[in-house]
């Protein structure tokens, strides 16, 4: 009896091991080997594709946005808004290819754009003050308040524009320190735009004394303005008496300059006035309180 169990028993194991080398058999690997060729014909080619669509597709957007580039230029396009345009048009051409590649790969592309809406939504509303910045930025380059170059006052800070991106501004201001500006805080405050025109105003408030002659001082500030060849003939200066001040008489100096020399004439105007004036015995009196003082009567 045990030695024909035992038999049995080793007829049983014999007959688990022969289906657990089953996979061994040349059927078996002939069947694995057919199946993951299949695979790899099937997705390897559509893997492939997909991979040179995404680079053909790299390839074509960048040469379109720089087409597009140089074809602004040409036509003298604001530097900020061509940057902007070839930036949205390369990133818009790179996402359509990347749809078409992941569709080559044989990604249902219709529940992937569901599930991208739906973490959009999420991620619009986690990022609400980025998309306004960029909200603003479209803006701005449309409207074009400003351009590379001009020197404006935005937010509190002045500076020359260095660029104008879709999320900030970044100004550079007169000491050469780089100050980026949210673009959502500038369409919320005043934009001045000192360079917009070319042409500027220079406003001078220049004060002589009560005792002093005005029109020879007149004729002096006259003769200074006519000596100075960078302010503009037309429109011509003015001067005429603004105010009669509490310490002295008030003569307001209006001359006309480039934009690009409004400082440099403003400075010599000054220097030049103060020494022109000191020389013809004019005064520029300082701001004072005449204080007068009375004896009261010792009876009273």
């Amino acid at each position: 009896m045990n030695a024909t169990g035992g038999i049995i028993g080793k007829i049983l194991v014999d007959s688990n091991l022969d289906k657990q080398l089953d996979f061994l058999q040349p059927d078996f690997l002939r069947g694995l080997l057919e199946q993951s060729i299949g695979f790899v014909s099937l997705y390897g080619v559509r893997l492939l594709v997909a991979i040179l669509v995404l680079f053909v597709g790299k390839l074509f957007a960048r040469q379109a946005s720089s087409l597009i580039s140089r074809v602004m230029g040409k036509a003298k396009v604001d530097d900020i808004l061509t940057s902007f345009i070839q930036n949205i048009v390369y990133y818009v051409m790179l996402a359509a290819f990347v749809v078409a590649a992941l569709g080559q790969a044989g990604i249902n592309i219709t529940s992937f754009l569901a599930v991208l809406g739906a973490a959009g939504l999420a991620v619009g509303l986690a990022l609400k003050d980025t998309l306004s910045n960029f909200a603003a930025g479209v803006m701005l380059i449309i409207l074009r308040l400003f351009k590379k170059g001009d020197y404006v006052t935005i937010a509190g800070t002045s500076g020359t524009v260095q660029s104008l991106s879709a999320f900030y501004t970044e100004l550079s201001t007169p000491d050469n320190q780089k100050v980026v500006v949210p673009n959502s805080s500038i369409l919320n405050t005043v934009i001045i735009n000192t360079t917009a025109h070319k042409t500027r105003r220079i406003d001078l408030v220049i004060g002589i004394g009560y005792e002093d002659d005005i029109p020879k001082a007149k004729e002096i500030l006259a003769q200074i303005l006519s000596e100075n060849t960078t302010i503009l003939k037309s429109p011509a200066p003015t001067i005429v008496v603004g105010e009669l001040g509490d310490s002295s008489i008030n003569l307001l100096v209006r001359p006309w300059v480039r934009t690009a020399d409004y400082w440099t004439v403003r400075w010599d105007l000054l220097e030049g006035i103060k020494i022109t004036l000191d020389k013809a015995g004019i005064s520029i009196p300082y701001p004072q309180t005449d204080v007068h003082l009375y004896k009261e009567d010792s009876e009273s």
